[in-house]
């Protein structure tokens, strides 16, 4: 009986540990993303949020309603703007209703309403509400009572566009910033009158290159005959945590290909010029910092399409600050909200389209067309334009511990945040910036070994290099005494090989008849270094071989091998350990293609050397690869970021080097002019295009033939 109950008790543990664990690495109630935009947690993890219908607030002909934004004030009560029935509801933190703004007394006396507004900004004292229609920005008390109201400014900048205030932000110091339906010059900056101060951060113009060059070199007429041109306009605005700056976004980057990729580039590229979401200083600069592995754009995922790439870029239409510096924005085109730190690296991700992908459009939770985002404490609240619904999604025990860890980190509490960052990891693994925030914990402490590890968990490549120069720094240190006998004893046991190499040529040069092996090799030497004596003896006085050149095939092959599995971490994150196979191919299938079509079209134009001659010539020019690239290999794992360009030289020095051995050793052999052997190579550079061109055609044929031939033999089978 014990041993029936003790296998019983086993079972529902077993059961227990292999259930999903709920909201584990999910920061809100929906699907966590990681940076690449996949999901993290299976379906079976959703937790459900609070969807808030309209007409269970106590509000009456909510069917008629068009809610177009959504803002909260810092005691956590909800504004709501009605622009289809002209009114600003405002919900208590509870989201019952506490009183709506339709009518109210203007400052001449007259019973006034609003017309189609479009945005709400809520102060410490005041409700700033946009009246597109009525083209003015009315502002009330937090109670609801009418204060003042700001008429349209006036300025020659704006031309003939009409001013139509859609979304604004007020700073501490009382500047407004507006959001102009229609105004491409930028947001408008107020005065606390509503007197126009400035336009700011104006978008740059998206051109395709054709448009580039008719704008460089193009005439008046076609110039007059081209689409016009004209920044995109933002379509909305929130301040900071600080109260001194403000988070603009546009979507007008996704209108053609030129716009979107334009906005893909920049998300790669991190600049600011292109970006679908800026934070912009009073003097219109955007400072917004973009160090995470993209910049804070939605989504970065790309589509092939039939052989073509396509960036589905997000569609930004709103953007809400939240605490401890963080701040999110919402794709209308995916359904899905994104939320980035204050250095731009992209925290979590959730939301999907549900209403699109299931007939239970009701269902709970399901949102379809975003229009708006709110912070309400911990809360994050979305309004879902499509019916009269908000949802409001609470934070998770994961979620807590990300924002926990984050304060801890900004308090400067090392200890608590190593602590907190741990946590993090233990329900979502993946989460790089956890590695990298331990890395920082222990840099701090001085512990630069433990730093390096977690940095390279999170291929975090800045904060490594700055910890590997104190390892190196300490390493340099301790073994200072041994480095100058190191460099010395290489210096002179390369002058003693380079004057042994020297001497070996000089003999070998008097010598009659064939060479050794040794002295075909270290013919090299001579030839990198005096290349049109040597390759004339090469061809003249055969000081070179078959063998040898296959000696220093195998050495360049084996250096690109060795610089796959032995560069540095700075210069490869993701080490490939390519077999020595696919490197000799790699290596030798270049070679051979540069030979036969060299040779095939040499021959036509009176070439003197042959195929033979063509190979060892090549081959022995190869020498400078390894030559440089191994020793640059070794030290590629002591460099840090900002000393890799040395690396880049050196790389560059051994190609232009092998180059100019491959030219003149073509022009030695082939007895050509300068002239001539300039047209040679460039012709066959061609040759061997058309080589690859005639190999895979004739592939292709023979596998259709084959194809053919094992169909035919099916259906005679099939028939017998």
């Amino acid at each position: 009986m014990k041993k029936i109950f003790r296998i019983f008790v086993f079972a529902i543990a077993l059961v227990l540990l292999t259930l999903p664990t709920v909201s584990a690495s999910i920061p809100y109630s929906t699907y966590t993303y990681d940076i690449y935009g996949f999901i993290m947690e299976s379906p079976d993890a959703y937790v459900p949020s609070l969807q808030v219908d309209a007409r269970y607030m106590g509000i009456s002909s909510i069917e008629s309603a068009a809610l177009t934004d959504l803002e909260t004030d810092d005691e956590g009560n909800v504004y709501l703007v009605d622009s289809k029935a002209n009114r600003v509801i405002v919900l208590d933190p509870y989201y019952k209703l506490s009183f709506i703004i339709d009518t109210f007394i203007n400052s001449e006396g007259i019973r006034d309403s609003f017309n189609s507004p479009k945005g709400v900004f809520i102060t410490e004292d005041e409700i700033y509400v946009c009246d597109s229609n009525n083209y003015r920005i009315v502002i009330f008390d937090r109670e609801g009572n009418y204060l003042r109201t700001l008429d349209a400014p006036r300025s020659e900048l704006f031309g003939n566009t009409q001013y139509t205030p859609i979304a604004c932000a007020v700073t501490k110091d009382d500047a407004i910033y507006v959001i102009s339906s229609g105004h491409y010059q930028g947001v408008l900056v107020l005065n606390k009158d509503g007197s126009f101060i400035q336009f700011v951060g104006g978008t740059k113009v998206v051109l395709t290159a054709w448009e580039q060059l008719m704008q460089k070199f193009g005439t008046e007429a076609m110039e007059a005959n081209s689409e016009d041109h004209v920044s995109k306009p933002y379509n909305n605005i929130t301040i900071d945590e600080s109260r001194s700056f403000v988070y603009v976004t546009t979507n007008g980057y996704i209108s053609d290909e030129a716009e979107t990729e334009a906005q893909y580039a920049q998300i790669a590229s991190k600049a600011s010029d292109y970006s679908p979401v800026k934070l912009l200083n009073p003097a219109g600069n955007d400072i917004m910092k973009r160090n995470g592995f993209w910049a804070p754009s939605g989504e970065v995922a790309a589509e092939l399409v039939e052989g073509k790439t396509y960036h589905d870029v997000s569609q930004i239409v709103d953007v809400a600050s939240g605490e401890e510096g963080t701040w999110s924005i919402i794709d209308n085109r995916r359904a899905r909200v994104y939320t980035y730190d204050r250095d731009g690296k992209l925290l979590f991700a959730f939301g999907d389209g549900g209403a699109k992908n299931t007939n239970a459009t009701n269902q709970l939770g399901n949102i379809n067309n975003l229009n708006a985002i709110a912070y309400q404490g911990s809360n994050i609240i979305l309004l879902d334009t499509t019916s009269s619904i908000f949802t409001v999604y609470s934070r998770t025990t994961y979620g807590e511990l990300l924002m926990e860890a984050i304060h801890a980190q900004n308090e400067r509490d090392f200890d608590t945040a190593i602590e907190k960052w741990r946590d993090v990891l233990k329900r979502n693994n993946n989460f790089d910036e956890a590695y990298v925030q331990i890395g920082l914990a222990y840099y701090r402490a001085g512990d630069y070994e433990q730093a390096v590890e977690y940095y390279k968990l999170a291929y975090e490549t800045e904060n490594y290099s700055d910890a590997y120069r104190e390892i190196r720094k300490v390493n340099t240190q301790k073994y200072l005494w041994l480095i100058p006998i190191v460099a010395i004893a290489l210096l002179v046991g390369i002058a003693k090989f380079f004057k042994y190499a020297g001497r070996v040529n000089k003999e070998t040069a008097l010598k009659v008849g064939r060479k050794s092996f040794k002295e075909e090799l270290l013919y090299v030497f001579h030839v990198i270094f005096h290349p049109f004596d040597g390759f004339w003896d090469i061809k003249h006085e055969y000081r070179g071989s078959m063998r040898a050149s296959w000696v220093f095939i195998l050495l360049t092959v084996a250096y690109f091998w060795y610089n796959t599995v032995g560069s540095g971490y700075i210069i490869n994150q993701l080490p490939v350990n390519m077999s020595f196979i696919y490197n000799i191919i790699s290596v030798l299938l270049p070679i051979l293609l540069w030979v036969v079509a060299n040779w095939c079209l040499t021959t036509l134009f009176d070439g003197e050397g042959t195929l033979k001659d063509i190979f060892i010539a090549t081959s022995y020019s190869l020498l400078p690869l390894a030559l440089l690239g191994i020793p640059a290999t070794i030290i590629s794992n002591v460099l840090v970021a900002d000393e890799v360009q040395i690396l880049g030289l050196i790389s560059g020095i051994s190609y232009v080097w092998v180059g100019m051995l491959i030219f003149i050793g073509m022009m030695v052999t082939h007895n050509y002019s300068m002239l001539k052997s300039i047209t040679t190579c460039l012709f066959t550079i061609v040759g061997i295009a058309f080589i690859v061109f005639v190999a895979i055609l004739f592939s292709s044929l023979i596998m259709k033939l084959v194809m053919f031939i094992t169909t035919i033999a099916q259906e005679i089978a099939f028939h017998s």
